[in-house]
């Protein structure tokens, strides 16, 4: 006769409180994980996380992440080198206690971040129309103090559009060295308007349009 007894292992209380869908959102290198509250309601409830570079046995408590009510935490200067793979995890506590840890998905940011169009100054001399071009920049300091381009990080295209009458007359790909491009020969007394988006040209994923910067010739 077998007398082995098999137990199922009930889950704690405390899962109950663990945060929910934990999801990094990356834009120009702005890294930020994004949870939800727990199924149970209960009040007074806060988070803490902790993050690691993949590999690594050691967590490390997120700067200014500890016993926060937000439902987020900015991990940009933790997860800065967009070719390391990190993770984070996120725990609440309240009256009953901690609740478990929850894992993020590995976070590569070099993959996984999104870009802004590059921001355009235009300007007219006839019929010649000259575009500054300004990369989107990450929220990482340089040396100087300034922000850092997101194209020190990242290879980058960028695709202006000229148009009028809403319908495209030329279209313009440049590589993120390039920072100004010139339209000659347009018609004169003439508005055209222009928008900018980057490239990924590994992936070959866009970034939204710019807004029209329109402008008329002379």
């Amino acid at each position: 006769m077998n007398n082995c007894h098999s137990s199922v292992s009930s889950p704690s209380p405390q899962d109950d409180l663990a945060p929910l869908e934990l999801q990094f959102h990356s834009l120009d290198f702005r890294n930020v994980l994004h949870w939800k509250h727990p199924h149970k309601a209960v009040k007074n409830l806060t988070y803490s996380v902790q993050h690691k570079i993949y590999g690594d046995k050691e967590w490390t408590n997120s700067e200014h992440c500890q016993g926060i009510r937000l439902l987020e935490c900015d991990l940009s200067q933790a997860t800065s080198d967009p070719r390391e793979w990190y993770y984070a995890r996120v725990r609440s506590l309240s009256s009953e206690g901690f609740s478990s840890w929850v894992l993020s998905h590995r976070f590569y940011p070099q993959w996984e971040t999104n870009f802004s169009p590059p921001q355009i100054k235009v300007t007219v001399t006839g019929r010649i129309i000259s575009v500054q071009i300004r990369p989107p920049r990450t929220p990482l300091q340089g040396q100087r103090g300034s922000r850092i381009r997101v194209t020190k990080l990242q290879k980058l295209t960028f695709r202006i559009y000229l148009l009028h009458n809403d319908v495209e007359e030329e279209v313009y790909e440049t590589d993120s060295c390039s920072k100004e491009l010139v339209f000659e020969g347009l018609r004169p007394k003439t508005t055209y308007c222009l928008q900018a988006v980057s490239v990924t040209p590994r992936s070959g994923h866009k970034s939204l349009r710019s807004p029209s910067t329109c402008i008329s010739t002379h």
